[in-house]
């Protein structure tokens, strides 16, 4: 019988695995940090975002606007 493999939300992100869960840059995350949209914790000289403040981040991101143009076009 297979072992089922259990499957963990992170609690925390550093910044490569931000980038690569958000689909932001790393640029863009650190000019996010450095301009406090995004908070930060230092971790053994590492930077980690926590998964409710990386969620709050995105949030904030501007919901885009439906197209003027019709669906079929």
């Amino acid at each position: 019988m297979a072992k089922k493999k259990n499957i963990y939300m992170p609690l925390a992100y550093d910044i490569k695995g931000l980038s690569e869960a958000s689909g932001r840059g790393r640029s863009v995350i650190y000019e996010d940090i450095a301009a406090g949209r995004l908070i930060a914790r230092k971790a053994g000289g590492k930077n980690i975002i926590l998964y409710n403040d990386a969620v709050a981040w995105l949030e904030t991101l501007p919901i885009r606007e439906p197209s003027s143009k019709s669906a079929g076009s």
